[in-house]
């Protein structure tokens, strides 16, 4: 199977700037929201959205301290408008392309032309465009409709008429509108709006789709970009719509001698279009090599004639059988059996009778050689074949980690799972398989080419599925569980509970200040956690992992309360005061009128980081998590501590002088 791909497949400019405004606000630790969906690819807003991007339908559903992002599309002018009367703070992500139509339809319409738009009419660009005008308008979604409209309103032959075309609208369609309102409309200005990407796109996928087979569309089935290069490549090759790489299980297996072509939309990202050649190019080359090595391993080397036998002795590289005649027979352990690392003596015992198939017969040494394996294998085609058709789930054992999958091992039969096919997600160490015993479909059998492939993949989602249905059902709030650490991010840890991820905000990792998740869990830790949290319609879970027995604040209401001095190390400065740490998780704030008994300018002249004083806390407050610390206090209790005990002194162990210190001694003569 040859693969080609398009040269411009993927996001256009407007799109990867949108994109990148987004990441740009999100590096800078504000919280965003998207009016809509930032681009038409559902995983591409699945990734944002778990980074805590918000989408959300109407300006006044952005949640107070979020920056609105106007999508690549554009919004309706009313849209802007009152973005700026309820001063949101927003960034305007709108492509510049779609900007310039937006100029265009207000300074046509201003100066009396009726503005002609060629698009889709419910798509979020046209409908942004049209609030520009402010005269006369129509949309038009090809020639057909164009027709139509003048033969409605014939005033439009002769009047000022601006036409201009949704951005990724069908190039060869925008021409021919083009020459049919040339021909109608005597006074009409006529605007390529297209953006060049698509127009390039568009050419691509159209010569990609003459020379190819087959062609797959990557991109969102709700784009408009994407549904018109899968309408292109339709007319001139077999086509199919994918959104992302798992897709292609549900299309027919393309055969060996096809060229497939794929292309993509302007909203797919690389990420998505690299997984689905890496998984077509898997297929193409695990296929190729399993199928030569295959054929080889099973080339008949003399006769298929099978016969009975008795095993008369066993050696450690093969096995003695009597068959009734005059020639020795031996099957050498390569021959017993499809596992490598079987030992003849665990597959044969002395005296089993076995049927065989005779790969070579030598009269001159008076032997012949014989195979168990093939004749299992042949048995058990059969069994593969039936449980192809009936979906029926076999178990078997991984025998070999090959190039591009791994090889099961079912009742002598070998069947090869692809990589893309043998773990529950991409990526996973396949070596992990070895020697482990595994449940199976089989998704396509050719027996003339003696070929078996599996899914294991497929039996571990069903088994997820399942496991999540009966989590859903059972699961409540404060429930614990064990689980692993799957993944990290920048704001939490995802926990697999057992086929079913929930996800640990950072701020629940630790009562202490934490940068980064990976300073408290890493991937692959057992973690014990309680349910904090369910979106049951959004089959989302809150975990916590902090326990309220070590919250510090319980542990300074109970040890620490107002009155209490102790240590305290400086960790931080401002203008107003010190910031020391009291117990682990807590600071309190030392006023810059706390931190000497006489007057300082600021608290550097007294104090720096890491410092450890006295202090006495003055002050909790427990609701706003606040505590005010003295070190005036301690050193007034400390002198007045002093005082205290001169006063309570001995008389004769208190000296008094009434001469002035300062007057001199008299001088004697």
């Amino acid at each position: 199977m040859k693969i080609e791909l398009a040269g411009s497949a993927g996001f256009c400019f407007g799109a990867k700037r949108a994109v990148d405004m987004v990441y740009a606000l999100l590096e800078e630790g504000k919280r965003v929201a998207t009016l809509g969906a930032l681009l038409h690819n559902p995983q591409l807003v699945e990734q944002l959205e778990a980074q805590g991007v918000k989408v959300v339908d109407s300006v006044g559903e952005v949640p107070p301290g979020y920056t609105l992002v106007l999508r690549s599309h554009g919004v309706p002018l009313g849209v802007e408008e009152e973005i700026g009367r309820l001063g949101i703070p927003f960034v305007d992500a709108t492509c510049p392309f779609v900007k310039k139509i937006h100029h265009l339809a207000g300074c046509s319409t201003e100066r009396g032309d009726t503005f002609l738009l060629f698009g889709d009419p419910g798509h979020p660009e046209v409908q942004g465009v049209i609030s520009h005008c402010k005269g006369p308008y129509f949309v038009c979604c090809n020639e057909e409709e164009l027709l139509h409209l003048v033969k409605e309103r014939p005033e439009l032959k002769s009047a000022p008429v601006t036409a201009a075309a949704q951005t990724t609208f069908h190039k060869i369609l925008w021409q021919k509108c083009s020459e049919t309102l040339k021909k109608l409309c005597t006074n009409a200005a006529i605007f390529d709006t297209i953006c060049n990407a698509t127009a390039k796109r568009q050419k691509e996928a159209l010569d990609l789709a003459r020379r190819c087979d087959r062609m797959v569309v990557v991109g969102g089935r709700n784009s408009s970009n994407t549904a018109k290069l899968r309408d292109i490549c339709s007319q001139h090759s077999e086509t199919y719509l994918i959104e992302k790489a798992g897709d292609l299980e549900d299309l027919p297996v393309f055969s060996a001698g096809l060229s497939v072509g794929i292309t993509a939309g302007a909203s797919t990202p690389a990420s998505i279009i690299k997984e689905v050649l890496v998984t077509m190019a898997e297929v193409n080359s695990t296929e190729q090599n399993f199928e030569e090595m295959l054929e080889e391993s099973l080339k008949s080397m003399n006769t298929d004639e099978k016969v009975h036998g008795v095993v008369v002795g066993i050696s450690p590289t093969e096995v003695y059988v009597d068959v009734g005649r005059k020639q020795a027979g031996f099957i050498p352990a390569s021959e017993l059996s499809n596992d490598p690392a079987a030992k003849p003596e665990d597959v044969v015992k002395m005296g089993d009778e076995l049927e065989l198939l005779i790969m070579k017969t030598n009269d001159q040494e008076g032997t012949i050689m014989l195979s168990k394996r093939r004749v299992d294998a042949m048995k058990g085609w059969d069994v593969i074949q039936a449980a192809q058709e009936s979906g029926e789930i076999l178990e078997g054992k991984v025998i070999e980690v090959v190039k591009g999958g791994v090889i099961v091992l079912r009742d002598a039969m070998r069947v090869f799972v692809p990589a893309s096919q043998a773990t529950a997600s991409r990526g996973e160490d396949l070596t992990a398989l070895q020697g482990q015993e595994v449940k199976f479909r089989i998704i396509e059998v050719n027996r003339q080419r003696r070929r078996a492939v599996g899914s294991i993949r497929s039996v571990l989602r069903e088994e997820r599925k399942a496991a999540q249905a009966k989590f859903w059902e059972q699961v409540e709030e404060g429930q614990s569980y064990t689980g692993k650490v799957k993944s990290l991010t920048n704001f939490g840890a995802f926990v697999d509970l057992g086929g079913v991820d929930g996800m640990i905000h950072i701020s629940e990792l630790s009562w202490n200040r934490v940068k980064h998740p990976s300073e408290v869990v890493n991937v692959g830790d057992t973690v014990d956690v309680y349910v904090k949290g369910l979106d049951r319609e959004n089959n989302k879970i809150s975990l916590g992992y902090k326990r309220p027995e070590d919250n510090p604040w319980v542990k300074l209401e109970r040890e620490y309360p107002v009155g209490t001095v102790c240590e305290a190390k400086i960790v931080g400065m401002t203008a107003f005061g010190a910031f020391a740490s009291v117990i682990p998780g807590i600071d309190g704030l030392i006023h810059i009128s706390q931190i000497a008994d006489h007057r300082i300018d600021k608290p550097q002249d007294v104090l720096k980081v890491g410092d450890t004083v006295n202090v006495k806390i003055t002050d909790v407050d427990l609701e706003r998590h606040r505590v005010s610390l003295s070190i005036r206090a301690v050193l007034e209790d400390e002198q007045a501590a002093a005082d205290a005990a001169a006063e309570g002194a001995p008389a004769e162990a208190v000296v008094f002088s009434t001469e002035d210190p300062q007057a001199e001694e008299p001088v004697e003569d």
